[in-house]
């Protein structure tokens, strides 16, 4: 619950980052969108200051305890289930990554404007947090991995949406869609990944996580815009299902010995 009333945040990003550049891409003239680019870094500049007065707590140890530096990195990185939790993790943030970095440019080349492709990214971002509300007891409910195993569903029907057509539904369709997917993948895949790991062994797990998804979201950011260039929308979305099988059907077989070892 605590990783979605974080993720809760990003509903004020959703509302005002869209209408930024709607409201400031013809303010320098002869140079469209440099007025948005320079607004969105004025909002990092106004984050500083509270990032400034973050207070974490300090870690107490406990000078009669032996200090635990749990098994190495690499024996965690072998472990079947934590490489399952980090593949799900990836698939769900850099397929998103993917597709929302094409879906605008998509749209405007198919004809629609830039108002209709800002406000579908609108409707994404708000697709992506809004859930936060109630994903949390969800995972509670139903468990991290069937939870997971649904957002990367709703990624591939976000696919089959967008391969439906070219009208502005179909876009802004499937990135809700893509947008809902991602929560409830990216959230119940990080729950998965703090069961990989004992406390004394969080710092180089959770890093090693992030350095895997974030390297990997980067690199799917930057090949999104050249592949669509050279390929086009559609095989943008049928890369996903391939992708997706490849987390899904380890997720499934994972799930069915936890189902018969609670029915037994």
């Amino acid at each position: 619950r605590a990783i979605s009333w974080v993720m809760v945040g990003g509903l004020v990003a959703a509302i005002v980052g869209p209408q930024l550049v709607i409201w400031t891409r013809d303010t320098i003239p002869d140079a469209m969108f440099a007025g948005s680019f320079l607004s969105q870094a004025v909002l990092g500049l106004l984050a500083l200051p509270v990032l400034f007065m973050l207070r974490a707590p300090k870690v107490r140890k406990d000078p009669n305890v032996v200090h635990d530096t749990g098994r190495p990195l690499g024996e965690i990185l072998r472990s079947p289930r934590f490489m399952l939790s980090v593949a799900a993790g990836v698939c769900s943030y850099a397929l998103m990554t993917f597709v929302m970095t094409a879906a605008p440019i998509a749209m405007v080349g198919h004809g629609h404007s830039v108002d209709h492709a800002a406000l579908g990214i609108q409707w994404h971002v708000l697709a992506m947090f809004a859930p936060s509300f109630f994903t949390g007891r969800l995972i509670t409910r139903f468990g991290k991995e069937k939870i997971t195993a649904l957002g990367l569903v709703l990624i591939a029907f976000s696919a089959i949406i967008a391969l439906g057509g070219f009208d502005v539904g179909h876009f802004w369709g499937a990135l809700i869609f893509l947008g809902i997917g991602w929560n409830f993948g990216f959230i119940g895949a990080t729950a998965m990944v703090t069961d990989c790991h004992t406390p004394a062994e969080r710092g180089k797990a959770q890093g090693a996580n992030d350095f895997i998804m974030f390297g990997t979201v980067a690199c799917a950011s930057f090949f999104a815009g050249s592949l669509l260039h050279s390929s086009g929308w559609e095989t943008i979305n049928w890369l996903v299902f391939p992708i997706v099988a490849l987390v899904l059907v380890p997720l499934i077989l994972r799930l069915k010995p936890k189902e018969a070892a609670a029915e037994a």
